[in-house]
């Protein structure tokens, strides 16, 4: 089975927002490592390509749940 992509915002110190659509495993790596709070930097990689994150300065990460949308 594919791996499902999901869509996410990490809210950073100062307000600016980084939107990323990552696999499920990318994310609970992110999860991972922010819990563990080891590394500064985390290299994710989005769909589009990988991006480098300062873990000290995210203050939330928002993800979008994996229901189906119908409309708009």
């Amino acid at each position: 089975m594919a791996d499902v992509n999901r869509r996410l915002a990490a809210g950073f110190q100062g307000g600016q927002v980084l939107s990323l659509r990552i696999t499920e495993e990318e994310l609970t790596s992110l999860r991972d490592a922010l819990r563990e709070g080891r590394d500064r930097w985390h290299e994710a990689n989005a769909i589009d390509g990988a991006v480098l994150i300062d873990l000290g300065q995210v203050v939330y990460l928002r993800v979008e749940s994996d229901e189906n949308r119908v409309g708009f």
